[in-house]
């Protein structure tokens, strides 16, 4: 393991791959001009909570280590634009990670991820997510409604079967090449008017049936409150927890979900429902 002194450098770029290093020390928080920090292939356990000083960082990678967790501070890091936490032991992603205003471009293949936070849909600048080789059994409704996310990796989750709607219209594929199947393989629903033909997934359901036309009192309830109150969402106390639980009042900050059509939120029940792997793109790619 290198000493504590070994990180009060002036470089802004720092490459310590390949060096057995078990423990980042908190001395880390002095480089506060550090724009590349290459910690991959190494033997780390821990990140410590000083790492969220480096405002200036712009690329962080981690892969192939043994981490378990990364540290909340990670979302202090507004410069950050690459960030590669692929081959660790992680479970999930933290909650903050989606105040990394200038994330682009997120790596956490082969994890053990089952879960991935929903508020990770709010980052403005992702274009490029692969989380190929982990165990995730679902996706957030919302992820892949940014115009800005273009490229989405998810194979080799045997656990996973279906995929958000806002992510038909992505480059879904695999990880290792980067290269997607065509489109025109797989078989698709269509309908047309006029000159313009639309392709839509197989199991593309609207809400409810014909014969259940009332929707949950927590999702009109959840929805009047939006409404009334959507000005004032960035700041979470604009309604006291008296008025509404906390739990209640973060979900109005970041709803299930947004209709595919009207792009309303909604808080319950989302459209339209996911569909199978085997209708879209990652068809060809799917193992399980």
């Amino acid at each position: 393991m290198k000493s504590d002194k070994a990180f009060y450098h002036p470089k802004s770029q720092w490459y310590l791959h390949s060096n057995n290093i078990v423990v980042v020390p908190e001395a880390i928080g002095s480089l506060v001009k550090l724009q590349y920090l290459d910690l991959s292939d190494n033997a780390l356990e821990i990140v410590c909570p000083e790492i969220g000083r480096l405002r200036a960082l712009r690329h962080l990678r981690l892969a192939n280590n043994q981490l378990q967790f990364l540290p909340p501070e990670v979302g202090d890091l507004k410069e950050l634009q690459t960030l590669d936490i692929s081959t660790n032991r992680l479970l999930t992603l933290p909650e903050r990670l989606h105040l990394c205003l200038s994330l682009q471009y997120l790596t956490v293949d082969r994890n053990r991820l089952w879960y991935v936070p929903r508020h990770l849909c709010q980052l403005p600048s992702l274009n490029e997510l692969s989380m190929a080789g982990n165990r995730l059994a679902f996706l957030p409704l919302d992820l892949g409604r940014s115009r800005e996310l273009q490229y989405v990796y998810v194979d080799n989750n045997i656990h996973l079967k279906g995929l958000p709607s806002y992510l038909y219209n992505k480059v879904i594929g695999c990880s290792g090449c980067g290269a997607p199947i065509q489109v025109s393989e797989v078989k698709l629903l269509s309908f047309s008017s006029g000159q313009l033909t639309v392709f839509l997934p197989a199991e593309v359901k609207a809400i409810g049936t014909e014969n259940d036309h009332v929707l949950p009192l927590q999702e009109l309830a959840m929805r009047s409150l939006y409404h009334a109150h959507h000005r004032f969402l960035k700041d979470l106390n604009f309604l006291s927890p008296i008025s509404l639980p906390r739990s209640l009042l973060e979900l109005l900050h970041c709803p299930l979900g947004h209709c595919h059509r009207c792009s309303e939120p909604m808080f319950t029940i989302v459209y339209p429902k996911l569909f199978p792997l085997r209708e879209t793109p990652m068809a060809g790619l799917h193992q399980g």
